[in-house]
């Protein structure tokens, strides 16, 4: 068995990263590209092992990079973004060929949003510090500690722009980190290992452990000397993880996806809405943030429908590598599957696809938008994580938001009208971590980002982030007390 894999002539090493090194592992699974279904590579399968040796590593490094000047740390910060720019193109081929997700995309906005990450937070780093304020006459200061050892387990559907908004912070913090790619789309994630230690990060910084089950996760998340734990992915995983790290009451950041609403109202601009409610077949609806509900005012259900069936009857679906692609295919057969079992049980139900509903070829599902779906029903309630919509009418306000925060999430919302007040009283109503207003997906990574019910605990971003990475400490001092030495 070789060590690497070559994609589109990238070569990439399929052995983790512990402690500056390459290391093996006895068993492996297979990396296939959902794009054909062609088998990239056989990538090491860590385990308790692996786990145990990555977590000692990041041990070992962390009291010489916590002690490491945040000026320094925010140097080695920009180095590594600038081995992301470098080659850029390299990882832009080798995450589509990877994911799936548009090569266009990967080059334009992703992967310069993946260096962003790293600038952001070095130069945050140095912004943390605060004033110090008295306290009747007693000094306080605040002090932005690291933490310790970080385990950062991070999704498919963009994994490298997910997983350095949490390697950069956690390193910026002065933490080390164990990174964990989800084992549907690894090999960014070891590409980032090479450019990390190019940039001088020392030995045991940054460590990236492969896996496929959950032995090397509970190894990781229930490990005594970790001391923070961020994740993103489903409820399920979120619940094993959190059962898992209560026995060391490990801090952890959970973002957990949604089933956001779209709600568009009659006095909106219809087209915007239209262009926003096609957007969510962005990435072929595998987004978190999606708004996969559309709640629809009833006067303008009819023209809005018509408008958005013309609308993405525009989209271009196939090979995510051609320019002219819009919609790629989903990142796995499994994923496929547990999306049509999603569209057929609502068929069954009663609803009716006015678009889509089925797949193609076993790798592509078509866009699809599902209408008389009832409120409670599956389709409507859970995340189905692919190009699945569903459409519903409200007669006024009140509903339309009683409809919108009626699920058990509560990731985002969008929300277009052309009535600044009725935008106001919607949004303050709204139970969402994000709310986008005639817009959707503008972020800034100083703002903070998370989920309330179901879709997290936490909030990153920004001065988020550090609070999360850190340890806080004030520092009281009395005004008096002190020996006169002179």
């Amino acid at each position: 068995m070789t060590d690497k894999v070559i994609v589109a002539g990238v070569s990439v090493d399929t052995r983790h990263w512990i402690g500056g090194r390459r290391v093996a592992s006895a068993e492996t699974f297979t990396d296939t590209s959902p794009i054909d279904g062609t088998a990239l590579g056989e990538i090491a399968r860590g385990g308790p092992a692996e786990a145990e040796a990555a977590v000692a590593a990041a041990k070992a490094a962390f009291p010489s990079w916590a002690a490491t000047a945040p000026a320094e740390r925010a140097r080695v910060l920009h180095a590594v973004a600038d081995g992301v720019e470098k080659r850029l193109e390299e990882l832009a081929i080798v995450e589509t060929t990877d994911n799936g997700a548009l090569l266009r995309s990967h080059r334009r906005g992703v992967m310069p949003r993946v260096a962003h990450n790293f600038r952001f937070f070095a130069d945050w780093l140095l912004k943390l510090d605060h004033e110090d304020f008295e306290t009747r006459g007693h000094t306080n200061h605040v002090s932005w500690d690291p933490a310790g050892p970080s385990v950062l387990i991070t999704p498919w559907n963009a994994p490298l722009m997910l997983a350095t908004w949490k390697v950069a912070p956690a390193l910026a913090a002065g933490n080390t980190v164990i990174l964990k790619p989800a084992e549907w789309s690894p090999l960014t994630a070891s590409l980032l290992a090479d450019i990390a230690a190019e940039a001088g990060l020392p030995p045991g910084v940054l460590n990236v452990v492969q896996g496929y089950g959950p032995e090397i996760g509970d190894a990781l998340t229930s490990h005594a000397d970790v001391r923070r734990i961020s994740f993103t992915g489903s409820v399920p995983t979120a619940r094993r993880i959190a059962e898992s790290a209560a026995s060391n009451l490990t801090p952890l950041s959970l973002e957990l996806g949604g089933k956001s609403p779209l709600l568009v109202f009659a006095d909106a601009d219809l087209d915007l809405a239209v262009d926003l409610a096609v957007e969510q077949y962005d990435n072929a609806g595998q987004v978190c943030l999606a708004a996969t509900r559309l709640l629809v005012e009833e006067s303008v259900a009819e023209e809005f429908t018509r408008r958005f069936v013309e609308k993405a009857g525009t989209l271009t679906q196939g090979d995510p590598r051609e320019e002219a692609t819009d919609i790629g295919p989903t990142v796995h057969p499994r994923q496929l599957e547990k999306i049509d079992g999603f569209v057929r049980r609502a068929i069954t139900a009663g609803a009716r696809a006015v678009i889509g509903g089925h797949s193609k070829d076993g790798r592509y599902y078509a866009p699809t938008l599902l209408t008389d779906v009832a409120q409670d029903s599956e389709i409507v309630q859970e995340e189905v994580f692919g190009p699945v919509l569903t459409l519903q009418t409200f007669a006024d306000e009140g509903e339309a938001v009683r409809l919108a925060d009626d699920t058990r999430f509560g990731l985002a919302a969008t929300v277009a009208t052309g009535d600044r007040e009725r935008a106001e009283r919607v949004t303050a109503q709204l139970v969402a971590g994000t709310v986008w207003v005639n817009c959707f997906f503008v972020r800034d990574l100083q703002a903070p980002f998370g989920g309330a019910r179901r879709s997290g605990v936490g909030r990153e971003g920004g001065t988020w982030s550090f609070d999360f990475y850190c340890d806080l400490k004030n520092t009281v001092t009395a005004p008096n007390g002190w020996k006169n030495h002179g």
